[in-house]
Parts: structure tokens; sequence; C-alpha cells
């Protein structure tokens, strides 16, 4: 495996289109994951992006997807939620279940069966984990071979975090400096961004994931897309 530890954003992203091709992907939905489209993009290389569309999503996010395909001019490949599963889980337990019950349950169906769908088709996945985002962040490589999904044929899948030596700030200083799409709720203290029940602003001096399940305790707070942070 290339030793990717010390490689530049830009480096780790072109390296990942040239080894799997179409059988790569970057996993769109936020502020981080804009800057590595951008990043493919300057690569001059064919990319795909997909994003899981939970059904609970902010408006503006949505809108914010449009214009990042506007930009870019390409189509996100949308995953959605089983239908059946959603319907029997909010009859049984009501729409806001998650207060009580804590988020994996609803995560499960939303987010992560989807994504185990979309990763079943793919060799390598591009995602915009940085160290600094949360404390079940702080160990993230470069490169890894993902702990928890398997990718074609039920094959080893490879997981790739180019931005995970970067700090937020230097995500910011770049989204403004190539002049890339943001999703408008950043100017409204959101910072991590997620389903609209299950993120809020945050205040100064707050760490960023506080904003999401803020009912739930800190060194928990993953959706099951990267659950192979809590070990």
């Amino acid at each position: 495996m290339t030793d990717l530890s010390t490689a530049s954003p830009t480096e780790v992203i072109a390296h990942v289109l040239k080894t799997y091709g179409n059988d790569a992907a970057i996993s769109f939905s936020g502020a981080e994951d804009v800057l590595l489209i951008e990043y493919a993009a300057q690569s001059g290389l064919p990319f795909r992006v997909f994003s899981l569309d939970t059904g609970r999503l902010h408006a503006e996010t949505y809108r914010f997807f449009q214009a990042v395909e506007e930009r870019y001019r390409l189509r996100i490949e949308y995953t959605f939620p089983d239908a059946a599963a959603v319907q029997k889980l909010v009859r049984a337990k009501g729409l806001f279940s998650f207060y009580q019950d804590g988020h994996k349950e609803c995560c499960d169906i939303r987010k992560v069966d989807p994504l185990r769908r979309q990763l079943s088709g793919l060799k390598a996945w591009i995602t915009g984990q940085r160290r600094d985002q949360s404390p079940t962040r702080g160990a993230v490589p470069v490169s890894q071979v993902d702990p928890v999904f398997k990718g074609i044929g039920g094959g080893e899948l490879m997981k790739f975090n180019p931005l995970a030596n970067t700090s937020s700030n230097d995500v910011w200083f770049a989204i403004r400096a190539l002049n890339v799409p943001f999703n408008p709720l950043h100017e409204r203290g959101f910072v991590s961004l997620g389903c609209e029940p299950c993120t809020k602003p945050i205040l100064p001096s707050q760490h960023e994931r506080e904003g999401r399940w803020w009912w739930e305790e800190a060194t928990k707070k993953e959706c099951g897309l990267h659950q192979g942070n809590l070990g």
C-alpha cells in the first residue's frame, strides 16, 4: 500500500482516482466534502460523487447540493433509505424516537444501510473526516482498509481521508480562497451538518460536534458511517 500519511489532500485524491478509477467515489454532504470535489475537479480526472439523502435534511442542504451539481457539472448519486424500514420505525415509535432511544436505530435505517448498499459497488471511497472534528476521530488515518464495510463482491474496501491532517481553519481558508460553494447554514452558526432534527447551531468556543446529537455523550457521536472510529 502506498504511504500517503504525509501526502497533501490533492495528492491523495489524485492517487485514489488514478488507482481505482470508476470504482472509487467521494462521499459528499458538507463543507469538507465540497473541498474534496474541488480537488478532484482540479485533477482533471473523471470522478464520482454520492450522497445519502435521509429524507430529513435541511432545505438549505438540498439547494446546496444543486449548487454543487451546477458548479462542477456533475450528477450526485443519491442513495435513499428503504421506505418500508422507515415506515415501520415511524409507525412504531413516531418521528422523533431518537431523542429518547438514541440516534443509532434511526441512523442505521436512514444512513448506514444505504451507505452499505452504495459501498458494495466500490473498491474505495473518499471522506472528509478530520482528526480535529471530534474525540472519536482523533486517530483517523489518511488511508486504511475500511474496518466495517465491504466493497465489490464482499471484498476489501479502501477508505481514504485526505483531510485527516488538516484543521477546520485550513478547510475554511481553502473554501474562501477557491470560492467554492458552501451550505448557507454555516453562516448561521451550524458547523457540523446532518439531519435537521439532530443538528443545531453552536456558540462561540463550543466544539463543532457539540451541535450534533447534543443530547448524547461526546465520545459516541458517530452515526455509524464511520463506526470503525469507535474501535
